[in-house]
């Protein structure tokens, strides 16, 4: 599976970037499919997925100003972010949340304060 992720960049506090995703795999993996992210010197942790019955769950230092969604015609999987916090500085990836295929390269979003 290729994972291609796309839309970080430079943004200031308080600003707003929208990540995308397209994944090589069947359209049906979008629905098990995930953002994590990688702080530097941080563990890669899942800040938001899609869960069972088409709900959504975010991370607690998410919730409220991400939103995933996706385009399953296009395989592909969106992270609207929000009022983005220094905090959220790192490497977003997406990957089945389930069982993560290979990693791909990621995007950077970087916020500063």
């Amino acid at each position: 599976v290729q994972l291609q992720a796309s839309g970080g960049g430079l943004v200031q506090a308080g600003g707003s970037l929208r990540l995308s995703c397209k994944s090589s795999a069947i359209m049906s993996s979008i629905w098990t499919m995930g953002w994590y992210r990688q702080a530097p010197g941080d563990q890669r942790e899942l800040v938001a997925r899609f869960g069972g019955g088409g709900t959504t769950v975010y991370a607690d230092s998410v919730k409220g100003r991400f939103t995933i969604s996706r385009d399953n015609a296009k395989r592909t999987i969106y992270l609207q972010m929000n009022s983005l916090k220094s905090e959220d500085t790192g490497v977003y990836y997406c990957n089945n949340a389930i069982t993560n295929w290979r990693w791909g390269q990621g995007t950077q979003v970087t916020v500063s304060s």
